[in-house]
């Protein structure tokens, strides 16, 4: 395991072709979390860094923080899911103007995964909008600058809201185990809860959101602590509760999210893309009077018969051992053409065989053709498949 330093963090990356060290040096520009002691005393060895803050990466035992998610119960550091929130009197018309998604049979206590777009239809964030008391909106966002973006909508349009980051940051207690653990510390009301539909409640005098939830397909919550000073005692609260069902720490987990077919917004997609060619169609509402940023765009796409691209999987012929980070996402070729891109590619244990995700060209998704990746060990035949592969 390596040694880390809480200012000069050191972390393996891989290149196309060879695995190397390499250092990053934080400063103030790249926030630590709240919970930034716990995760150094248990033992973060890999870091990234996600909304302009740490986000851990790894615990130095990738295989077993798999089978913690897979079969028991995990505890994640993602306070670089920030949050905008929006409130006012406009709360609600700011918020939907937003957002390419039908809200006007949301309630308090619902969230909705949704997509932001531009004008032209493409895509900027793909949020968990949660809906609070007290005319309050939470977008819960992947990487890039959306409080900017929200300021800006807001101000030009003239929408009475406040827009502001508020002191939340998600703990995320994932996997099969998450829910008998969080029933004894929250009560049994909240196996009732269902996926993105959330509760304001407590935890030693902690304030929280607790929402069903999490970056993963195997059942799980997001603890969103409300006072970023408690976060050591919030991670302390839940690991220590956690120890009869051998919690453990972890992330989001690369392989069990290419299994799962989960879109990694800014790794998937490219800038160009819209939600359909991202697989988020069917949280896209074209078919209604709302209007939304980027409407008129995603109607077309729409009514010319669907987008030119698809998120797929692709099965790959080549063995691969192991997880292998994409530093950047690599050509899919048909012969001498380019036909789309590779963001992701793994080996499944569950499956027993290489798998990824790519951005393909409907038509050849269509006609089921064989196409070409890279893989570390050089080009190699690979068919596509629809998602999730588990």
């Amino acid at each position: 395991m390596l040694a880390i330093d809480p200012l000069d963090w050191t972390i393996v990356q891989s290149s196309l072709h060879t695995a190397r060290m390499h250092r990053i040096t934080l400063s103030p520009r790249v926030r630590m979390t709240p919970f930034h002691a716990s995760v150094v005393k248990a033992g973060v060895s890999d870091i990234t860094v996600y909304n302009k803050m740490v986000l851990p990466t790894s615990y130095g035992d990738l295989q077993a923080e798999y089978d913690r998610l897979i079969n028991g119960v995990a505890m994640w550091d993602v306070s670089v899911e920030r949050q905008v929130e929006i409130s006012g009197p406009d709360a609600h018309a700011c918020t939907q103007y937003l957002t390419a998604r039908d809200l006007s049979s949301m309630v308090e206590g619902q969230g909705k995964y949704v997509a932001i777009c531009d004008h032209a239809g493409r895509i900027l964030n793909d949020p968990v909008l949660m809906k609070l008391s007290g005319n309050r909106y939470w977008l819960s966002i992947a990487d890039n600058d959306m409080l900017l973006w929200c300021k800006a909508i807001a101000a030009e349009r003239g929408f009475d809201v406040v827009v502001t980051e508020p002191d939340v940051s998600p703990l995320a207690i994932q996997g099969p185990k998450a829910e008998d653990l969080l029933a004894e510390l929250f009560g049994q009301h909240i196996r009732k809860l269902k996926y993105f539909w959330f509760e304001e409640t407590e935890l030693d005098g902690i304030p929280l959101v607790l929402c069903r939830s999490g970056w993963s397909k195997q059942g799980g919550f997001e603890l969103f602590l409300q006072d970023g000073s408690r976060g050591n005692d919030l991670w302390e609260a839940v690991s220590s509760a956690g120890e009869k069902y051998a919690i453990g720490p972890g992330a989001p987990n690369h392989v069990e999210r290419v299994e799962s077919g989960l879109l990694s917004f800014g790794g998937d997609n490219t800038p160009d893309s819209n939600p359909f060619e991202v697989g988020m169609g069917r949280y896209v509402d074209t078919d209604t009077d709302v209007e939304y940023i980027g409407k008129a765009a995603l109607v077309d796409v729409v009514a010319s018969g669907g987008p030119e691209r698809l998120f797929v999987g692709v099965e790959v012929g080549a063995e691969l051992t192991e997880a292998w980070p994409l530093p950047e996402r690599t050509p899919i070729m048909v012969g001498a053409e380019q036909v789309g891109t590779l963001s992701a590619i793994v080996h499944s244990h569950r499956l027993d065989r290489t798998i990824g995700l790519a951005q393909i060209k409907r038509t050849v998704v269509e006609a089921n053709a064989t196409v070409v990746v890279q893989t570390p060990s050089g080009p190699a035949a690979a068919t596509i498949t629809t998602l999730p592969f588990i």
